[in-house]
């Protein structure tokens, strides 16, 4: 039972992600955090922050851990299934589809309206990383780092892995000192 549970929940959240992986990042967090239960919200950020510093689609790294905690290897791979197959199906006849259909104002509007809906999304889990931040840190501490990685990412065109790493190293070496 629980490889269909797995199964689900990432076909679920990788189907409603439209847009990629950071897209589907809130959905999974629903799943995985808030409806089976399979990791409380902290290890969740946890395992975000190591798929992000990681190569590769953030969704199959997430979906491939979390398989893997929940049922090792079976878990891993049904987990894995469910978050590629359907989407490389769905890409091969939605690109189809848009070709034939590529003038159509249905289809523009439909593009169109569910950008904000996906960015509400990311926001809506924005705030929701936040606030967990600022709550174990503090917001000296949590707004210190933002403006330090926007910095980073925005003013030094700094990689984000590269930004993740020290974050990783400031997090070993600097924030155990504080607390």
């Amino acid at each position: 039972m629980e490889l269909l549970h797995l199964f689900w929940a990432f076909l679920v959240s990788n189907v409603l992600g439209y847009g990629g992986g950071p897209a589907s990042i809130p959905f999974m967090q629903s799943e995985i955090v808030d409806h089976y239960h399979w990791m409380s919200n902290p290890e969740f950020m946890n395992v975000l922050a190591m798929a992000n510093a990681l190569p590769g689609p953030i969704a199959t790294k997430l979906a491939g851990f979390t398989g893997f905690a929940v049922s090792g290897w079976p878990g891993l791979l049904t987990a894995l299934v469910a978050t590629v197959v359907p989407s490389a199906v769905a890409v091969v006849l939605l690109l189809r589809l848009v070709r034939r259909f590529r003038q159509s104002a249905a289809v523009r509007g439909m593009t169109l309206l569910i950008q904000p809906v996906i960015g509400v999304l990311m926001v809506a889990f924005t705030w929701e990383v936040g606030r967990e931040s600022v709550g174990t840190l503090g917001w000296v501490q949590s707004l210190g780092i933002v403006a330090v990685t926007l910095w980073a990412l925005q003013k030094r065109g700094i990689h984000p892995a590269f930004v993740i790493v020290g974050a990783f190293i400031y997090g070993a070496v600097v924030v155990p000192h504080i607390h």
